[in-house]
Protein backbone atom coordinates (compact mmCIF):
# COMPACT_ATOMS: atom_id res chain seq x y z
CA UNK A 1 0.00 0.00 0.00
CA UNK A 2 1.34 3.45 -0.91
CA UNK A 3 1.75 5.87 1.06
CA UNK A 4 -0.74 9.03 1.40
CA UNK A 5 -0.06 11.72 -0.48
CA UNK A 6 0.04 15.57 1.29
CA UNK A 7 0.76 18.69 -0.82
CA UNK A 8 1.18 21.64 1.24
CA UNK A 9 0.88 25.12 -0.81
CA UNK A 10 1.63 28.47 0.93
CA UNK A 11 1.76 32.25 -0.36
CA UNK A 12 3.87 33.61 2.25
CA UNK A 13 4.98 37.11 2.09
CA UNK A 14 7.42 37.67 5.47
CA UNK A 15 8.07 34.11 5.37
CA UNK A 16 5.68 33.02 8.47
CA UNK A 17 2.87 31.37 6.64
CA UNK A 18 6.51 29.15 4.63
CA UNK A 19 7.53 28.32 8.43
CA UNK A 20 3.84 27.13 9.41
CA UNK A 21 3.57 25.27 6.04
CA UNK A 22 6.98 23.59 6.50
CA UNK A 23 5.61 22.46 10.53
CA UNK A 24 2.65 20.70 8.39
CA UNK A 25 4.38 19.23 6.52
CA UNK A 26 6.75 17.41 9.42
CA UNK A 27 3.96 16.52 11.49
CA UNK A 28 2.55 14.92 7.87
CA UNK A 29 5.55 13.08 7.56
CA UNK A 30 5.97 11.58 11.22
CA UNK A 31 2.72 10.81 10.10
CA UNK A 32 4.07 8.57 7.71
CA UNK A 33 2.85 10.60 4.75
CA UNK A 34 4.45 11.50 1.66
CA UNK A 35 4.69 15.61 1.80
CA UNK A 36 5.46 18.37 -1.04
CA UNK A 37 6.19 22.17 0.04
CA UNK A 38 5.69 24.00 -2.59
CA UNK A 39 4.51 27.87 -2.22
CA UNK A 40 1.77 28.47 -4.60
CA UNK A 41 3.71 29.90 -7.68
CA UNK A 42 5.66 27.34 -8.56
CA UNK A 43 2.92 24.51 -7.90
CA UNK A 44 1.74 23.68 -11.41
CA UNK A 45 -1.58 24.58 -11.04
CA UNK A 46 -3.05 22.40 -13.59
CA UNK A 47 -2.57 19.37 -11.18
CA UNK A 48 -4.72 20.57 -9.03
CA UNK A 49 -7.63 18.43 -10.32
CA UNK A 50 -5.68 15.33 -9.62
CA UNK A 51 -4.72 16.15 -6.41
CA UNK A 52 -6.46 14.53 -3.61
CA UNK A 53 -5.65 16.05 -0.60
CA UNK A 54 -4.15 19.71 0.01
CA UNK A 55 -3.14 22.21 2.81
CA UNK A 56 -3.66 25.77 1.67
CA UNK A 57 -1.31 28.10 4.09
CA UNK A 58 -2.17 31.92 2.50
CA UNK A 59 -1.07 35.39 4.73
CA UNK A 60 -2.85 38.57 3.42
CA UNK A 61 -0.90 41.56 2.38
CA UNK A 62 -1.51 45.03 1.91
CA UNK A 63 -5.24 46.04 1.41
CA UNK A 64 -6.43 42.66 0.96
CA UNK A 65 -3.59 41.49 -1.35
CA UNK A 66 -2.47 37.63 -2.00
CA UNK A 67 1.74 37.46 -1.49
CA UNK A 68 4.21 37.92 -4.17
CA UNK A 69 4.38 34.21 -4.62
CA UNK A 70 1.14 33.12 -4.92
CA UNK A 71 -0.20 36.17 -7.22
CA UNK A 72 -0.40 33.90 -10.42
CA UNK A 73 -2.04 31.06 -8.65
CA UNK A 74 -4.40 33.67 -7.89
CA UNK A 75 -5.05 35.00 -11.18
CA UNK A 76 -5.55 31.49 -12.42
CA UNK A 77 -8.27 30.23 -9.51
CA UNK A 78 -10.33 33.00 -10.42
CA UNK A 79 -10.76 32.90 -13.90
CA UNK A 80 -14.44 32.47 -14.58
CA UNK A 81 -13.89 29.90 -17.62
CA UNK A 82 -13.02 27.20 -15.23
CA UNK A 83 -15.87 24.56 -14.70
CA UNK A 84 -17.70 24.31 -11.61
CA UNK A 85 -16.80 21.17 -9.99
CA UNK A 86 -13.37 20.95 -11.41
CA UNK A 87 -12.25 20.08 -8.43
CA UNK A 88 -14.57 17.34 -7.11
CA UNK A 89 -11.63 15.16 -6.39
CA UNK A 90 -10.16 17.60 -3.76
CA UNK A 91 -10.28 17.26 -0.28
CA UNK A 92 -8.40 20.65 1.20
CA UNK A 93 -8.00 22.78 4.29
CA UNK A 94 -7.41 26.94 4.46
CA UNK A 95 -5.28 28.15 6.95
CA UNK A 96 -5.17 31.44 6.96
CA UNK A 97 -2.29 33.62 8.68
CA UNK A 98 -2.63 37.48 9.47
CA UNK A 99 -2.96 40.61 11.58
CA UNK A 100 -7.18 40.87 13.34
CA UNK A 101 -5.57 44.60 13.88
CA UNK A 102 -6.06 44.81 9.37
CA UNK A 103 -9.48 46.01 8.20
CA UNK A 104 -9.20 42.84 5.57
CA UNK A 105 -7.70 40.58 8.10
CA UNK A 106 -6.96 36.61 6.62
CA UNK A 107 -8.95 38.20 3.75
CA UNK A 108 -6.70 36.03 0.89
CA UNK A 109 -8.09 32.60 2.83
CA UNK A 110 -11.16 33.80 3.18
CA UNK A 111 -11.76 34.43 -0.63
CA UNK A 112 -9.79 31.17 -1.24
CA UNK A 113 -11.65 29.03 1.05
CA UNK A 114 -15.53 30.29 -0.65
CA UNK A 115 -13.31 30.14 -4.77
CA UNK A 116 -12.19 26.32 -3.92
CA UNK A 117 -15.59 25.55 -2.68
CA UNK A 118 -17.70 27.01 -5.89
CA UNK A 119 -14.89 24.58 -7.81
CA UNK A 120 -16.16 21.82 -5.93
CA UNK A 121 -13.39 21.04 -3.87
CA UNK A 122 -14.41 19.61 -0.35
CA UNK A 123 -13.08 21.13 2.77
CA UNK A 124 -11.85 19.29 5.78
CA UNK A 125 -13.48 19.41 9.01
CA UNK A 126 -12.49 22.09 11.08
CA UNK A 127 -10.41 20.09 13.25
CA UNK A 128 -8.78 18.89 10.26
CA UNK A 129 -9.53 15.21 10.34
CA UNK A 130 -8.20 12.80 7.24
CA UNK A 131 -8.51 9.17 6.87
CA UNK A 132 -5.50 7.61 8.40
CA UNK A 133 -3.76 4.11 8.65
CA UNK A 134 -3.96 4.31 12.33
CA UNK A 135 -1.99 0.96 12.42
CA UNK A 136 0.81 3.15 11.69
CA UNK A 137 2.61 4.37 14.46
CA UNK A 138 3.56 8.16 14.47
CA UNK A 139 7.08 8.74 14.58
CA UNK A 140 8.39 10.31 18.08
CA UNK A 141 8.99 14.41 17.76
CA UNK A 142 12.20 13.95 19.32
CA UNK A 143 13.58 11.83 16.14
CA UNK A 144 15.19 13.82 13.69
CA UNK A 145 14.06 13.69 10.02
CA UNK A 146 15.83 13.76 6.68
CA UNK A 147 17.00 16.81 5.97
CA UNK A 148 15.54 18.69 2.34
CA UNK A 149 19.00 19.14 0.81
CA UNK A 150 22.28 17.43 1.75
CA UNK A 151 25.73 19.56 1.34
CA UNK A 152 27.95 18.00 -0.72
CA UNK A 153 31.37 19.73 -0.40
CA UNK A 154 34.24 20.16 -3.42
CA UNK A 155 38.03 20.30 -2.17
CA UNK A 156 38.95 23.11 -4.74
CA UNK A 157 38.82 27.13 -3.07
CA UNK A 158 37.77 29.14 -6.04
CA UNK A 159 37.67 32.89 -5.99
CA UNK A 160 33.99 33.01 -6.52
CA UNK A 161 32.14 36.63 -7.95
CA UNK A 162 28.55 37.58 -6.23
CA UNK A 163 26.09 36.86 -9.38
CA UNK A 164 23.42 39.28 -7.56
CA UNK A 165 25.56 42.06 -8.79
CA UNK A 166 26.48 40.92 -11.91
CA UNK A 167 24.91 43.56 -14.84
CA UNK A 168 22.06 41.68 -16.76
CA UNK A 169 23.11 41.62 -20.63
CA UNK A 170 19.42 41.22 -21.73
CA UNK A 171 16.86 43.71 -21.32
CA UNK A 172 14.20 42.88 -18.53
CA UNK A 173 12.32 44.03 -16.42
CA UNK A 174 13.78 43.52 -12.93
CA UNK A 175 11.82 41.23 -10.49
CA UNK A 176 12.03 39.45 -6.85
CA UNK A 177 13.68 36.55 -9.17
CA UNK A 178 16.45 38.67 -10.97
CA UNK A 179 16.54 42.10 -9.21
CA UNK A 180 19.12 44.86 -11.28
CA UNK A 181 22.20 46.07 -9.32
CA UNK A 182 21.78 49.96 -8.89
CA UNK A 183 24.71 52.10 -8.24
CA UNK A 184 24.44 54.01 -4.51
CA UNK A 185 24.49 57.67 -5.42
CA UNK A 186 24.01 58.95 -2.22
CA UNK A 187 23.35 57.88 1.53
CA UNK A 188 22.66 61.12 3.43
CA UNK A 189 21.16 61.61 7.49
CA UNK A 190 18.24 64.08 7.33
CA UNK A 191 17.92 63.99 11.07
CA UNK A 192 19.55 65.98 13.34
CA UNK A 193 22.80 64.85 15.06
CA UNK A 194 21.12 65.46 18.44
CA UNK A 195 18.21 63.54 17.45
CA UNK A 196 17.54 59.91 18.88
CA UNK A 197 16.39 59.00 15.16
CA UNK A 198 18.59 58.03 12.63
CA UNK A 199 16.88 59.01 9.27
CA UNK A 200 18.47 58.74 5.76
CA UNK A 201 17.68 59.92 2.27
CA UNK A 202 19.15 57.42 -0.11
CA UNK A 203 19.46 57.55 -3.56
CA UNK A 204 20.10 54.95 -6.40
CA UNK A 205 20.92 55.62 -9.62
CA UNK A 206 18.63 52.98 -11.88
CA UNK A 207 20.23 53.62 -15.16
CA UNK A 208 19.59 50.89 -17.54
CA UNK A 209 17.62 49.17 -15.33
CA UNK A 210 14.31 49.51 -17.30
CA UNK A 211 12.84 50.10 -14.05
CA UNK A 212 9.98 51.92 -14.43
CA UNK A 213 7.54 53.51 -11.36
CA UNK A 214 4.83 56.25 -10.47
CA UNK A 215 3.75 57.70 -7.37
CA UNK A 216 2.48 54.39 -4.55
CA UNK A 217 4.92 52.00 -5.69
CA UNK A 218 7.35 50.51 -3.67
CA UNK A 219 11.18 49.14 -3.94
CA UNK A 220 11.83 45.79 -2.62
CA UNK A 221 15.41 44.52 -1.61
CA UNK A 222 16.88 42.01 0.59
CA UNK A 223 19.99 43.18 2.89
CA UNK A 224 22.53 41.27 4.19
CA UNK A 225 24.00 39.92 7.29
CA UNK A 226 26.73 41.94 8.65
CA UNK A 227 30.13 40.35 8.38
CA UNK A 228 30.48 40.03 12.19
CA UNK A 229 27.44 38.14 12.67
CA UNK A 230 28.79 35.69 9.53
CA UNK A 231 31.78 35.21 11.37
CA UNK A 232 30.76 34.47 14.56
CA UNK A 233 28.38 31.97 12.99
CA UNK A 234 30.77 29.99 11.19
CA UNK A 235 32.59 29.98 14.42
CA UNK A 236 29.87 28.68 16.29
CA UNK A 237 28.92 25.91 13.43
CA UNK A 238 32.79 25.24 12.62
CA UNK A 239 32.18 26.30 9.22
CA UNK A 240 34.79 27.17 6.60
CA UNK A 241 33.41 30.77 5.04
CA UNK A 242 35.41 29.75 1.96
CA UNK A 243 34.27 26.39 1.91
CA UNK A 244 32.15 25.77 -1.85
CA UNK A 245 29.50 23.00 -2.17
CA UNK A 246 26.22 22.24 -4.29
CA UNK A 247 23.45 20.66 -3.08
CA UNK A 248 20.99 17.84 -3.83
CA UNK A 249 17.59 17.10 -2.64
CA UNK A 250 16.94 14.32 -0.66
CA UNK A 251 13.23 13.42 -2.14
CA UNK A 252 12.17 13.79 -5.48
CA UNK A 253 9.36 15.98 -3.58
CA UNK A 254 11.60 17.89 -1.73
CA UNK A 255 10.20 21.24 -3.41
CA UNK A 256 11.46 23.91 -4.79
CA UNK A 257 15.38 24.06 -5.76
CA UNK A 258 16.40 27.77 -3.68
CA UNK A 259 17.17 29.22 -7.16
CA UNK A 260 18.67 32.11 -5.17
CA UNK A 261 21.63 30.40 -4.53
CA UNK A 262 24.40 29.66 -7.20
CA UNK A 263 25.70 26.17 -7.48
CA UNK A 264 28.44 25.84 -6.92
CA UNK A 265 28.49 27.98 -3.81
CA UNK A 266 30.52 29.40 -0.92
CA UNK A 267 29.57 29.13 2.89
CA UNK A 268 29.97 33.30 3.06
CA UNK A 269 27.56 34.01 0.43
CA UNK A 270 25.20 30.89 2.07
CA UNK A 271 25.15 33.37 5.40
CA UNK A 272 25.46 36.49 4.39
CA UNK A 273 23.15 36.79 1.60
CA UNK A 274 20.67 33.90 1.82
CA UNK A 275 19.88 32.96 5.72
CA UNK A 276 18.35 35.07 8.09
CA UNK A 277 20.86 34.71 11.26
CA UNK A 278 19.75 37.87 13.00
CA UNK A 279 16.09 36.99 13.07
CA UNK A 280 14.32 36.09 16.34
CA UNK A 281 13.46 32.48 15.97
CA UNK A 282 10.21 31.57 15.65
CA UNK A 283 8.56 28.10 17.92
CA UNK A 284 9.73 26.13 14.71
CA UNK A 285 13.27 26.91 15.80
CA UNK A 286 13.40 25.18 18.53
CA UNK A 287 11.67 22.22 17.69
CA UNK A 288 14.31 21.09 14.99
CA UNK A 289 16.86 22.25 16.96
CA UNK A 290 15.52 20.00 20.10
CA UNK A 291 16.40 16.98 17.97
CA UNK A 292 20.03 17.64 17.32
CA UNK A 293 20.60 18.10 21.47
CA UNK A 294 22.38 15.19 23.33
CA UNK A 295 22.64 17.80 26.58
CA UNK A 296 19.89 16.87 28.79
CA UNK A 297 19.48 19.90 30.26
CA UNK A 298 19.63 22.21 26.70
CA UNK A 299 17.02 19.27 25.09
CA UNK A 300 14.71 20.03 27.83
CA UNK A 301 14.64 23.63 27.83
CA UNK A 302 14.47 23.49 23.72
CA UNK A 303 11.38 20.66 24.20
CA UNK A 304 9.95 23.38 26.27
CA UNK A 305 10.27 26.35 24.58
CA UNK A 306 8.67 24.00 21.82
CA UNK A 307 5.63 22.99 23.05
CA UNK A 308 2.21 24.99 23.79
CA UNK A 309 2.58 24.62 27.70
CA UNK A 310 6.27 26.66 26.98
CA UNK A 311 5.14 29.96 25.30
CA UNK A 312 5.37 32.12 27.76
CA UNK A 313 8.65 30.98 28.67
CA UNK A 314 9.61 31.12 24.80
CA UNK A 315 8.41 34.83 25.33
CA UNK A 316 10.00 35.97 28.25
CA UNK A 317 13.48 34.62 26.72
CA UNK A 318 12.90 35.01 22.73
CA UNK A 319 10.30 37.35 21.66
CA UNK A 320 10.19 40.43 24.18
CA UNK A 321 14.15 40.67 24.04
CA UNK A 322 14.26 40.19 20.32
CA UNK A 323 16.75 37.41 20.68
CA UNK A 324 18.20 36.63 17.61
CA UNK A 325 18.86 33.28 16.18
CA UNK A 326 22.68 34.14 16.33
CA UNK A 327 22.17 34.38 20.59
CA UNK A 328 20.27 31.80 20.97
CA UNK A 329 22.87 28.99 19.33
CA UNK A 330 25.05 30.84 21.26
CA UNK A 331 23.22 29.96 24.50
CA UNK A 332 22.78 26.36 23.51
CA UNK A 333 26.57 25.51 22.55
CA UNK A 334 26.16 21.68 23.03
CA UNK A 335 23.42 21.65 20.66
CA UNK A 336 25.03 23.79 18.05
CA UNK A 337 27.97 22.18 18.10
CA UNK A 338 25.78 19.12 17.05
CA UNK A 339 24.35 20.71 14.20
CA UNK A 340 25.12 19.45 10.48
CA UNK A 341 25.50 21.61 7.51
CA UNK A 342 22.82 19.33 5.73
CA UNK A 343 19.94 20.75 8.25
CA UNK A 344 21.15 24.63 7.88
CA UNK A 345 18.39 25.01 5.01
CA UNK A 346 15.44 23.84 7.35
CA UNK A 347 16.71 25.25 10.54
CA UNK A 348 17.03 29.08 9.20
CA UNK A 349 14.66 30.94 7.00
CA UNK A 350 15.53 32.65 3.62
CA UNK A 351 16.43 36.47 4.15
CA UNK A 352 12.93 37.72 2.85
CA UNK A 353 12.90 41.14 0.82
CA UNK A 354 12.13 44.43 2.38
CA UNK A 355 9.91 46.98 1.17
CA UNK A 356 10.35 50.69 1.15
CA UNK A 357 7.68 53.46 -0.60
CA UNK A 358 9.39 55.14 -3.16
CA UNK A 359 9.91 58.84 -1.96
CA UNK A 360 11.10 60.65 -5.48
CA UNK A 361 9.37 60.82 -9.06
CA UNK A 362 10.71 60.28 -12.36
CA UNK A 363 9.74 62.86 -13.66
CA UNK A 364 11.27 65.39 -10.80
CA UNK A 365 14.97 63.18 -10.94
CA UNK A 366 15.06 60.94 -14.20
CA UNK A 367 17.28 57.63 -14.11
CA UNK A 368 16.94 58.02 -10.05
CA UNK A 369 15.14 56.03 -7.27
CA UNK A 370 15.04 57.94 -3.78
CA UNK A 371 14.06 56.43 -0.55
CA UNK A 372 13.53 57.12 3.04
CA UNK A 373 14.56 55.08 5.74
CA UNK A 374 14.80 55.08 9.39
CA UNK A 375 17.08 52.83 10.95
CA UNK A 376 15.93 50.51 13.62
CA UNK A 377 17.89 50.76 16.45
CA UNK A 378 16.95 50.03 20.40
CA UNK A 379 17.23 49.12 23.60
CA UNK A 380 16.40 46.07 25.31
CA UNK A 381 16.84 43.46 28.37
CA UNK A 382 19.96 42.36 26.23
CA UNK A 383 23.57 43.78 26.01
CA UNK A 384 23.72 44.49 22.79
CA UNK A 385 21.09 47.16 20.99
CA UNK A 386 18.98 45.54 18.80
CA UNK A 387 19.19 46.56 15.14
CA UNK A 388 17.24 46.13 12.19
CA UNK A 389 18.48 44.20 9.60
CA UNK A 390 17.75 45.75 6.54
CA UNK A 391 18.08 49.68 7.52
CA UNK A 392 21.07 49.29 9.54
CA UNK A 393 22.95 47.17 6.32
CA UNK A 394 22.32 50.34 4.04
CA UNK A 395 22.97 52.90 6.39
CA UNK A 396 26.33 50.92 6.67
CA UNK A 397 26.60 51.32 2.80
CA UNK A 398 29.22 54.27 1.93
CA UNK A 399 29.46 55.68 -1.38
CA UNK A 400 32.57 57.49 -1.22
CA UNK A 401 34.38 54.43 0.08
CA UNK A 402 33.91 53.08 -3.37
CA UNK A 403 31.07 52.12 -5.76
CA UNK A 404 28.38 49.88 -4.00
CA UNK A 405 25.29 48.31 -5.83
CA UNK A 406 22.25 47.22 -4.39
CA UNK A 407 19.61 44.93 -6.66
CA UNK A 408 16.36 46.16 -6.32
CA UNK A 409 13.03 45.57 -8.26
CA UNK A 410 9.97 47.58 -8.13
CA UNK A 411 6.34 46.51 -7.43
CA UNK A 412 3.38 48.08 -7.87
CA UNK A 413 1.85 49.71 -4.45
CA UNK A 414 -1.78 49.83 -2.95
CA UNK A 415 -1.70 53.44 -3.25
CA UNK A 416 -3.66 55.14 -6.41
CA UNK A 417 -3.67 58.63 -6.92
CA UNK A 418 -5.77 60.43 -9.67
CA UNK A 419 -5.90 60.88 -13.14
CA UNK A 420 -8.11 64.29 -13.41
CA UNK A 421 -6.69 66.98 -13.21
CA UNK A 422 -8.64 68.85 -11.00
CA UNK A 423 -9.33 66.73 -8.26
CA UNK A 424 -8.01 67.57 -5.15
CA UNK A 425 -5.44 65.43 -2.86
CA UNK A 426 -5.28 65.36 1.15
CA UNK A 427 -2.07 63.45 2.56
CA UNK A 428 -1.77 62.78 6.15
CA UNK A 429 2.14 61.23 6.41
CA UNK A 430 4.07 61.83 9.73
CA UNK A 431 7.44 60.55 10.14
CA UNK A 432 8.95 58.40 7.65
CA UNK A 433 4.92 58.28 6.16
CA UNK A 434 5.47 61.42 4.16
CA UNK A 435 8.21 59.67 1.43
CA UNK A 436 5.68 58.14 -0.78
CA UNK A 437 3.30 61.81 -0.55
CA UNK A 438 7.18 63.54 -1.64
CA UNK A 439 6.64 61.11 -4.81
CA UNK A 440 2.99 61.95 -5.19
CA UNK A 441 3.87 65.55 -5.14
CA UNK A 442 6.75 65.84 -7.47
CA UNK A 443 4.79 63.90 -9.91
CA UNK A 444 1.15 66.00 -9.53
CA UNK A 445 3.49 68.94 -10.05
CA UNK A 446 5.16 68.40 -12.89
CA UNK A 447 1.72 66.98 -14.70
CA UNK A 448 0.18 70.63 -13.59
CA UNK A 449 -2.00 69.04 -10.67
CA UNK A 450 -1.98 71.84 -7.81
CA UNK A 451 -4.42 71.37 -5.67
CA UNK A 452 -2.40 69.31 -3.22
CA UNK A 453 -2.92 69.46 0.64
CA UNK A 454 -0.16 68.22 2.94
CA UNK A 455 -0.65 67.21 7.20
CA UNK A 456 3.00 66.42 8.20
CA UNK A 457 3.99 65.50 11.76
CA UNK A 458 7.25 64.87 13.27
CA UNK A 459 8.92 65.14 16.69
CA UNK A 460 10.81 68.74 16.56
CA UNK A 461 10.52 71.48 13.75
CA UNK A 462 14.05 71.51 13.91
CA UNK A 463 15.10 68.01 14.16
CA UNK A 464 13.54 65.83 12.02
CA UNK A 465 11.32 68.02 9.34
CA UNK A 466 12.02 66.06 6.39
CA UNK A 467 12.16 67.80 3.06
CA UNK A 468 11.52 71.22 5.00
CA UNK A 469 12.74 73.16 2.00
CA UNK A 470 11.02 71.61 -1.07
CA UNK A 471 7.86 72.28 0.85
CA UNK A 472 8.35 75.92 1.06
CA UNK A 473 9.46 75.74 -2.75
CA UNK A 474 6.52 74.16 -3.47
CA UNK A 475 3.69 76.43 -1.25
CA UNK A 476 5.36 79.81 -2.93
CA UNK A 477 4.58 78.18 -6.19
CA UNK A 478 1.07 77.78 -4.78
CA UNK A 479 1.47 74.38 -5.75
CA UNK A 480 1.02 73.23 -1.64
CA UNK A 481 -0.88 73.44 1.37
CA UNK A 482 0.52 72.36 4.03
CA UNK A 483 -0.15 71.80 8.21
CA UNK A 484 2.42 70.66 10.46
CA UNK A 485 2.32 69.05 13.80
CA UNK A 486 5.54 69.08 15.97
CA UNK A 487 4.49 66.79 18.79
CA UNK A 488 7.42 67.68 21.40
CA UNK A 489 7.88 71.56 20.63
CA UNK A 490 5.48 72.39 23.04
CA UNK A 491 3.89 71.43 26.31
CA UNK A 492 1.15 69.64 24.91
CA UNK A 493 1.66 66.70 22.65
CA UNK A 494 0.03 67.85 19.09
CA UNK A 495 -0.27 65.46 16.35
CA UNK A 496 -1.52 65.29 12.70
CA UNK A 497 -5.29 64.09 13.86
CA UNK A 498 -5.16 67.18 15.99
CA UNK A 499 -4.22 69.42 12.64
CA UNK A 500 -6.96 67.62 10.73
CA UNK A 501 -9.61 68.32 13.25
CA UNK A 502 -8.69 72.03 13.47
CA UNK A 503 -9.06 72.06 9.46
CA UNK A 504 -12.73 70.48 9.48
CA UNK A 505 -14.31 72.93 7.58
CA UNK A 506 -11.48 73.37 4.69
CA UNK A 507 -11.65 69.31 4.21
CA UNK A 508 -15.48 68.58 4.25
CA UNK A 509 -15.53 71.37 1.54
CA UNK A 510 -12.61 69.71 -0.65
CA UNK A 511 -14.12 66.18 0.15
CA UNK A 512 -17.87 66.89 -0.23
CA UNK A 513 -17.71 69.12 -2.82
CA UNK A 514 -15.25 68.97 -4.40
CA UNK A 515 -14.46 64.83 -4.86
CA UNK A 516 -10.92 65.33 -3.02
CA UNK A 517 -9.40 61.78 -2.45
CA UNK A 518 -7.62 61.16 1.07
CA UNK A 519 -4.67 59.51 1.66
CA UNK A 520 -3.22 58.29 4.64
CA UNK A 521 0.60 56.73 5.30
CA UNK A 522 2.53 56.00 8.32
CA UNK A 523 2.66 53.99 11.19
CA UNK A 524 -0.33 51.36 11.82
CA UNK A 525 0.01 51.66 15.38
CA UNK A 526 -2.50 54.53 16.43
CA UNK A 527 -2.37 57.52 14.40
CA UNK A 528 -4.58 55.87 11.48
CA UNK A 529 -7.30 55.28 13.92
CA UNK A 530 -6.99 58.66 15.05
CA UNK A 531 -6.92 60.37 11.73
CA UNK A 532 -10.15 58.65 10.73
CA UNK A 533 -11.76 59.92 14.06
CA UNK A 534 -10.78 63.20 13.39
CA UNK A 535 -12.04 62.82 9.40
CA UNK A 536 -15.54 61.36 10.94
CA UNK A 537 -16.12 64.14 13.36
CA UNK A 538 -15.16 66.76 10.68
CA UNK A 539 -17.99 65.42 8.61
CA UNK A 540 -20.57 65.50 11.97
CA UNK A 541 -18.92 69.26 12.65
CA UNK A 542 -19.20 70.90 9.35
CA UNK A 543 -21.92 68.49 7.81
CA UNK A 544 -24.15 67.97 10.13
CA UNK A 545 -24.66 64.69 10.01
CA UNK A 546 -25.14 61.85 12.30
CA UNK A 547 -22.09 59.86 13.88
CA UNK A 548 -23.36 56.60 11.90
CA UNK A 549 -23.48 58.23 8.64
CA UNK A 550 -20.08 59.45 9.07
CA UNK A 551 -19.27 56.28 9.46
CA UNK A 552 -20.84 55.18 6.54
CA UNK A 553 -19.37 57.73 4.40
CA UNK A 554 -15.77 56.75 5.33
CA UNK A 555 -16.75 53.09 4.68
CA UNK A 556 -18.24 53.84 1.26
CA UNK A 557 -14.95 56.79 0.76
CA UNK A 558 -12.83 53.14 1.62
CA UNK A 559 -14.70 51.28 -1.07
CA UNK A 560 -14.53 53.58 -3.76
CA UNK A 561 -10.93 54.09 -3.66
CA UNK A 562 -11.56 57.82 -2.60
CA UNK A 563 -9.99 57.11 1.38
CA UNK A 564 -6.65 54.86 0.83
CA UNK A 565 -4.18 54.04 3.34
CA UNK A 566 -0.59 52.43 3.82
CA UNK A 567 0.47 51.53 6.85
CA UNK A 568 3.09 49.41 8.40
CA UNK A 569 3.64 47.87 11.93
Amino acid sequence: MSKPTLCVLYGSQTGTAQDTAQRIARQAQRRKLQVQVLPLDSYNVANLISESLVVFVCATTGQGDPPDNMKNFWRFVFRKSLPVGSLSRLDCAILGLGDSSYPKFNFVAKKLHKRLLQLGASVLLPVGLYPLDLTQHVMCGCILLPPTYTFHFLDDVKETTDDRLRIPTEQTVPSQSRPFPCRLVSNRRVTDVSHFQDVRHIEFDITGSSIEFAAGDVVMMRPCNASEDVEQFCQLLRLDPDARFTLRPTDHNAGVFPARLPQPCTVRHLMESYLDISAVPRRSFFELLSTFATNELERDKLVEFSSAAGQDELLSYCNRPRRTTLEVLADFPHTTAELKADYLLDLFPEIQPRSFSIASSLQAHPRRLQILVAVVHYKTKMYKPRKGLCSSWLASLDPAQGEVHVPLWVKKGTLKFPKEKDTPVIMVGPGTGVAPFRSALQERIAEGKYANILFFGCRSESKDFYFRSEWDEMMKAGHLTLFTAFSRDQEDKVYVQHRVRENAGLLWDLIANKSACFYIAGNAKEMPDAVCDALKEAFQKEGGVSAEDAEQMLATMERSGQLQSETWS
